[in-house]
């Protein structure tokens, strides 16, 4: 056995590598530099954790969260590992600490913060390591920061090319779950990692279900979904707004959900302890702006749901995959509509980026709505915009219940036409009111029950019609004039199809649906069910005790694989994914004590 899988199996408790890891390690092990693309959940920090231990001296690694830094550093010296991070949560004894283990040559890793890292005196320690072949290599986490089109960019990481410059001959990698081909070559680029060895995952969550519907009652849809499928589990909400946020949160609290808030516009320390607080509890609910979320290690996030359109779909597969990072079944709800859309363009178009950059903000948003509306595997979609070709998927929401759908070309050329003949100055219920022959003070008084569009649409209801409109809406052929009251007003697109050039399909509008939801566990019982609350309890328990994460003990997929297999003895429960040496020294004979207390009659 390879050292590398003697310490992937001793220390962190896996038996084997998954995907790329091991060619990853092997070639940073041997002072090669990578840049490493691996979705949330796919095992990144083994890439580096473990050459870190195979070479010589300390290795630094960059990451911009002060939350994530304390998760990860706790999760390794849980499994025996010397882990320690300088940022700002510290004082100034307990940062000298780290320094003189720093020097004297006491750690495996130390985690900082790219400020922090760039600062004169850390520069100056790193110098001293250098000069003494010390320093192991340097991990840059969560590099998408890097790239300046992305929503989570910080300047200060753009100073991290000097690290190649400064430290020749000490490998580097970078890592990151979120870059298209675009983003790859810019993070290269701005790393000074052009000569690196890529090393490109698949981009598929096979374990989260992608599920997109209209909204139609937002909080209740949300409730309901919380409450019928996710009780008692934790989750995140995004909403775009601060005030969004508030009020969501409020909502579901009063409805006996635990939730929290946490946006850019709280008390810096409420926004942390709420933090803490969805880290350290089994079954809170975070709604937050994306503010939230960048470096959250919490494996055991079992939904993500989106009130309000996300701003990419780069973004979009970036917060969902922060469900389901344990492995286990997970889900992605988005509610979405054609004022999303509105309102989305209109920040756009107010934004004071350039015209290149509107003009890719525009093509990123227009390739979410196409998402949001396809017919066809949601997962086979998404992974084609980050360059995968795949199969239908069979889990997601238009697998699972094709959606139907009908030919509206005729019914889109009435209401284009009706947006026209009444000047293109009214919204799209007085349109309706047209289309369906109402003769409404409103209608009367502007005539419009004499244009001949009037009563043309009378074939339709008005939900129908209502959702032709947002179809039309999202999909730019029309535009909506927010000076004239939201008027709506035909666009360049809409010409092919009063020309009678183009034709449009467009889905069924759909009451919503309760997910048809496999088992988590196949083969789980009651019996199993029993001792796994019984380990989570536990587990709880000493998370509080040592006041670290309940996942920096054990994730829920070992628990799980303990409560099925029921290990009889210490050999046994070594074989169980996730139990290093330390953890079997440390928690061996209790665990075993708790299955043995559950022994079947």
């Amino acid at each position: 056995m390879s050292r590398a899988r003697e310490i992937l199996q001793h220390v962190f408790g896996y038996a084997s590598f998954r995907g790329q890891q091991e060619a990853v390690v092997e070639h940073l092990a041997a002072g090669g530099d990578a840049l490493v693309l691996m979705p949330t959940g796919g095992g990144k920090s083994l890439c580096f954790q473990i050459p870190a231990l195979l070479r010589s001296g300390t290795a630094i690694v960059v990451s911009p969260l002060i939350a994530l830094m304390h998760d990860q550093v706790s999760a390794l010296r849980e499994a025996g590992v010397a882990a320690a991070y300088l940022n700002s949560s510290q004082d100034q004894e307990e940062a000298w600490a780290t320094e003189m283990d720093l020097r004297e040559g006491r750690l495996d890793l130390l985690y900082v913060a790219p400020e922090r890292l760039l600062a004169g005196r850390t520069l100056a320690m790193l110098d001293a390591l250098h000069r003494d072949r010390a320093l192991a290599l340097i991990a840059i986490d969560e590099a998408h920061c890097v790239a300046q089109w992305g929503h989570d960019f910080r300047p200060e990481y753009l100073q991290l090319s000097i690290l190649a410059e400064r430290f020749p001959g000490v490998p580097r990698i970078a890592l990151t779950a979120t870059a298209d081909a675009r983003g790859r070559e810019e993070i290269a680029e701005r790393l000074a990692l052009d000569d690196a060895r890529r090393f490109v995952s698949s981009f598929d969550r096979p374990n989260i279900r992608y599920r997109i519907a209209d909204k139609d009652g937002p909080r209740q849809q949300l409730l309901a979904f919380i409450r019928d499928e996710h009780k008692a589990e934790a989750g995140i909400v995004y909403c775009l707004s601060r005030r969004k946020v508030d009020e969501t949160a409020a909502f579901l609290v009063e409805q006996g959900v635990s939730a929290l808030p946490y946006h850019a516009g709280m008390a810096t320390e409420l926004r942390a302890s709420n933090q803490l607080r969805f880290l350290h509890e089994d079954a809170t609910v975070m709604v937050a702006t994306i503010a939230f979320g960048m470096g959250i290690d919490k494996p055991d996030v079992r939904f993500v749901a989106h009130l309000d359109l996300p701003r990419s779909i780069e973004g979009y597969y970036q917060e969902t995959g922060r469900a389901g990072r344990d492995g286990l079944p997970a889900e992605a709800l988005m509610l979405w509509g054609a004022g999303d859309v509105v309102q989305q363009r209109r920040m756009i178009d107010m934004s004071e980026g350039s015209d290149s950059f509107k003009r890719q903000a525009r093509s990123r948003l227009d390739t979410l709505v196409a998402l949001a509306e396809t017919t066809g595997c949601r997962r086979q979609m998404l992974l084609a915009h980050f360059g995968e070709s795949s199969e239908p998927c069979g889990n997601c929401d238009t697998c699972l219940a094709p959606p139907q759908t009908w030919d509206a070309t005729e019914a889109a050329r009435k209401a284009l036409s009706c947006v026209y003949r009444t000047g293109q100055r009214y919204g799209a219920s007085h349109l309706i009111e047209v289309l369906r022959g109402e003769a409404s003070e409103k209608v009367v008084e502007r005539g419009h029950d004499r244009i001949s569009t009037f009563g043309i649409g009378t074939d339709l209801d008005d939900k129908t019609w209502k959702s032709l409109f947002r179809q039309l809406i999202a999909r730019g052929l029309l535009a909506v004039d927010h000076e004239r009251f939201n008027a709506l007003a035909l666009t360049e697109s809409a010409r092919p199809l009063l020309r009678g050039e183009a034709s449009l399909q467009v889905r069924v509008p759909t009451t919503r649906r309760k997910s048809r939801r496999e088992p988590r566990i196949v083969g789980r019982d009651a019996r199993h069910d029993a001792l796994y609350e019984k380990l989570r309890n536990w587990r709880a328990e000493t998370a509080r005790e040592r006041n670290v994460p309940a996942y920096v003990i054990f994730h829920d997929a070992t628990l799980l694989e303990i409560a099925q297999l029921r290990p009889a003895s210490l050999d046994q429960l070594s074989q169980i994914s996730g139990v290093g040496d330390r953890k079997l020294e440390a928690y061996g004979e209790l665990l075993l004590a708790l299955v043995g207390a559950e022994a079947p009659a």
